[in-house]
């Protein structure tokens, strides 16, 4: 039996391989407090069984992430399933009989860095789309923009920025998602919105802790969805390039893709607690989750997160400040790392395909949003 995570995400620590359970540990992100990402390689006997014990789980980061949560599992890289785990408080536990030589098991399905550059090939292969470096991260890392549509004849202008915490990966699953709707051609809804509208996604917001194998922050251990406010190139380099960018383009949307490692549903949180939030944010806000609801059964309004009270938003978080600054619609929205409670999937759980359905859906309500803004303007 050996045990892997000498690879791009890869992070567990082999505490004990000779008992059983294995006794396993999850690495912290660099310079930090962050952890409860994990991804590594099994390889044993087929058809033996192998049980698993992740030690310090009772103080990852989101203890409350672990409870009904199963891991993810695959053989090929390519198709995950969901195992059974028990979380007693301190330990997560679970086994897998082996059915091949070698399996993967992750906190959930990575999305790997020569997948995260394949679709910034694909993409600037449409004549629609540029891609731009904006600069480098601390480990010398792009930091890659594509631009859908034409910038300089667009009414309107729509940012999308994903996976600010690197263990998140579902938020690059929902970009690429996301590409594959806007650029078929076959997509009439897509192809409506590209003629007065421009595109500014940044499919990966954290290259180096992505790499590195991290849940939460970059190579420095900052947590970028912290840093807003006053970002520098020493710290934080990936918001402050995006930053600089976004002041230089303006917008009228800014979407920010997360997943949320307790609650088993997707929402979004908006920024009520700014400064000078008023009624057309409320309105810009009801108008886009009703056209998201009446279109994605996947998607809710009920489950979500505290509302902020009025001036009490934390404004180092990048929602909160683009709604600020902008004077628009701003969102986050959070998918599961877990499952959609509302329609539960046995086999996979919430799973990469989900993600990129919940993100085709999207069009529609940017649409509705969008029109809604054209009238009132």
């Amino acid at each position: 039996m050996h045990i892997s995570s000498a690879f791009d995400s890869g992070n567990i620590k082999v505490i004990d391989a000779h008992s059983s359970p294995i006794q396993l540990a999850i690495r912290l992100d660099n310079e930090s407090d962050f952890y409860q990402w994990f991804h590594f390689r099994l390889d044993g006997e087929i058809g033996k069984n192998y049980a698993m014990s992740i030690t310090n789980a009772g103080k990852a980061a989101y203890p409350e992430g672990w409870e009904n949560y199963r891991v993810c599992a695959s053989y090929d890289r390519h198709n995950w399933f969901r195992i059974d785990a028990q979380y007693d408080g301190k330990t997560l536990d679970f086994n897998i009989d082996l059915d091949q030589t070698s399996v993967y098991l992750a906190y959930f399905a990575p999305f790997s860095w020569e997948r995260h550059l394949d679709l910034l090939a694909w993409a600037q292969s449409d004549e629609r789309v540029t891609s731009e470096t904006l600069g480098q991260t601390l480990d010398g890392r792009d930091m890659s923009l594509l631009t859908i549509g034409d910038a300089n004849k667009a009414k309107n202008k729509v940012w999308m920025i994903a996976r600010q915490h690197p263990g998140e990966t579902m938020a690059e699953w929902f970009v690429e998602g996301f590409l594959e709707a806007l650029l078929d051609e076959s997509n009439p809804g897509a192809r409506s919105l590209l003629e007065d509208t421009v595109f500014y996604v940044v499919p990966n917001m954290n290259p180096d802790g992505s790499v590195r194998g991290h849940l939460r922050t970059n190579a420095a251990g900052a947590n970028l969805n912290r840093e807003w406010q006053n970002p520098s190139m020493d710290r934080s380099p990936e918001v402050y390039l995006v930053r600089e960018k976004m002041l230089a383009t303006g917008g009228d949307i800014f979407l920010d893709i997360h997943g949320d490692e307790a609650l088993p549903f997707n929402f979004v949180a908006a920024c009520e607690g700014i400064p000078g939030y008023d009624d057309s944010h409320a309105a810009l806000e009801n108008v886009f989750k009703q056209a998201y609801e009446s279109i994605s059964p996947d998607f809710q309004t009920e489950k979500g997160y505290p509302l902020d009270k009025p001036g009490e938003a934390n404004m180092t978080v990048g929602t909160n400040w683009c709604g600020h600054q902008f004077r628009t619609l701003a969102l986050t929205l959070e998918m599961p790392f877990k499952d959609n409670d509302n329609l539960p999937d046995p086999i996979e759980g919430w799973s990469p395909a989900r993600c990129r359905q919940l993100a085709r859906d999207i069009v529609h309500p940017i649409r509705t949003t969008l029109a809604f803004m054209a009238k009132k303007s």
